[in-house]
């Protein structure tokens, strides 16, 4: 992710550009975000591309193709310009690795993860191929990993399985060597079994971290090895062998298709779901991505290139408001979208405002016992006074961050307490103020706010109850009013 430079336009369309994402053999892409607040990938083409007329009308077709697939595990084209001087293209952005730079940097994944990944993605070649589409480059830089599942992206060389010969170029060979299957590779019609045996190879890389016809060779060589040489899945065996063994088949009607594929990785996916699926360093990294984004604005970029034209063909507004987006106005006069991931889950972590606990909080108060608490129904009882610390856990998705609370004295009405959240995975800490509202003889309510403007962190005020637990031994802290609404609570320990 890049600074945007002089010669990057500032908005495209309706879009305000933030970021720049990459760059291809079709253009530019962008990270951008609409009026209404939500984030997106901006694909610009290039000028020299943009006056092919032959490449306009395969854009136009492959365009209108991905904005039929909408499935759970896809990302979905929220808008596009086909006919204005620079053609464009924007989808749902996601807050995520690629499932190259995932297993490069952090190894293989496994087992169980590996049947979940094939088995959701096989349920989205299954909706794809529904609508009499084909993918025709599923590899590891086109699946995204989220907290809940992976996204297959980028559709620019899907092809309806009908498409006319002439928007082909003699010769021409749509996908990634490697991945692609033997007809592609043959420059044959490509149908449904082609993205399968894409995929098998997609599941051989992430299991071993190695994809199965080599790397670091030339084109040409990857093409013949596809073409005439069996797979090495050195590092795979049992169930997953078999099943990847299938897919790479080297007739496509020996191929399972993605229902059958699917049925037969669910078994392996089941040790794992959709909150718990990626392993925990990567799980991590997934999350402080989501972070980073909700703080990142475009204030400052050096960016001085014009705007590109508004959207000529717009895709119906409720998609900008679709279930999984949410937007809000943290300071005025800036907004900052809060782009959930798992219904919610991009909120997680660093967000103070979503304080769900399900983990320890070691005791470090050196006044008093638990055991002695006293209570005269306005007065904070000695057994809470000092500081509390420790590292807390989102309930929804395992994001860890250190917590601290200190409470001093004071009654029913005033501020009593102050805390801290400090997430894990970026510099963001939030600060709180206590205000006691009520106490009971184990028990004691407060009601959390903000300590002054801070980037990063919630708007809504949190009711937190904390109370003794039976031995003594620590308190339970439950949260209600947070921003995922999940009334979340956890044994808060002592060390």
């Amino acid at each position: 992710m890049e600074l945007l430079t002089a010669d990057d336009p500032l908005t495209i369309g309706d879009h305000r550009l933030l970021r720049r994402l990459g760059a291809g053999g079709m253009g530019r892409v962008y990270l951008g975000r609409t009026a209404g607040g939500r984030t997106v990938a901006v694909k610009a083409v290039r000028p020299e591309l943009a006056d092919d007329p032959e490449f306009r009308a395969r854009f136009r077709q492959e365009v209108a193709a991905a904005r039929r697939v909408g499935g759970r595990w896809t990302a979905p084209v929220l808008d596009a310009d086909t006919e204005g001087p620079r053609p464009w293209v924007a989808t749902g952005y996601i807050a995520g690795p690629s499932l190259g730079a995932a297993v490069h940097t952090g190894g293989p994944l496994p087992t169980a993860s590996v049947h979940a990944l094939g088995a959701w993605l096989a349920e989205a070649l299954e909706q794809v191929h529904a609508l009499g589409l084909v993918h025709r480059d599923v590899k590891p830089s086109n699946v995204l990993l989220t907290l809940d599942g992976p996204r297959l992206i980028d559709f620019g060389v899907a092809r309806a399985l009908d498409a006319a010969a002439s928007l082909t170029h003699s010769g021409y060979v749509v996908g990634s060597p490697g991945f692609m299957s033997p007809e592609q590779a043959a420059g044959s019609p490509v149908g449904p079994a082609g993205d399968i045996f894409s995929l098998g190879a997609l599941l051989a890389f992430a299991a071993t971290g190695t994809a199965p016809f080599g790397e670091g060779v030339s084109a040409a060589v990857l093409l013949y090895r596809v073409l005439h040489e069996e797979p090495e899945l050195r590092g795979l065996d049992g169930e997953l062998r078999e099943i990847v063994t299938a897919c790479l088949a080297k007739d496509p009607d020996r191929r399972p298709t993605p229902a059958e594929l699917r049925a037969r990785l669910a078994p392996g996916a089941a040790a794992v779901g959709p909150e718990t699926w990626l392993p925990g360093p990567l799980a991590a990294a997934v999350g402080r991505a989501a972070v980073e984004l909700l703080d990142l604005e475009a204030d400052g970029a050096p960016g001085g290139g014009p705007a590109m034209p508004a959207v000529a063909d717009r895709v119906p507004t409720a998609l900008d408001g679709g279930p999984d987006a949410v937007t809000r106005v943290v300071t005025p006069g800036r907004r900052r979208v809060w782009a959930a991931v798992a219904a919610g889950a991009v909120l997680l972590g660093a967000l103070y405002g979503a304080l769900a606990v399900s983990g320890k909080l070691p005791w470090q108060s050196d006044r008093g016992s638990a055991q002695d608490a006293r209570t005269d129904g306005k007065t904070l009882p000695d057994a809470f006074l000092g500081t509390w610390k420790g590292t807390i856990t989102t309930k929804v998705v395992p994001l860890p961050s250190t917590f601290t609370a200190t409470f001093t004295a004071g009654k029913v009405g005033e501020d009593v307490g102050r805390t801290s959240n400090a997430s894990a995975f970026s510099s963001t800490v939030c600060r709180g103020v206590l205000t006691l509202v009520t106490v009971e003889a184990r028990t004691i309510t407060l009601q959390e706010r903000l300590d002054g403007p801070q980037s990063g962190c919630g708007v809504v005020s949190e009711k937190q109850t904390y109370t003794v637990l039976d031995n003594g031994a620590g308190l339970r802290l439950t949260v209600t009013g947070a921003q995922l609404g999940s009334d979340p609570e956890g044994d808060l320990l002592k060390q």
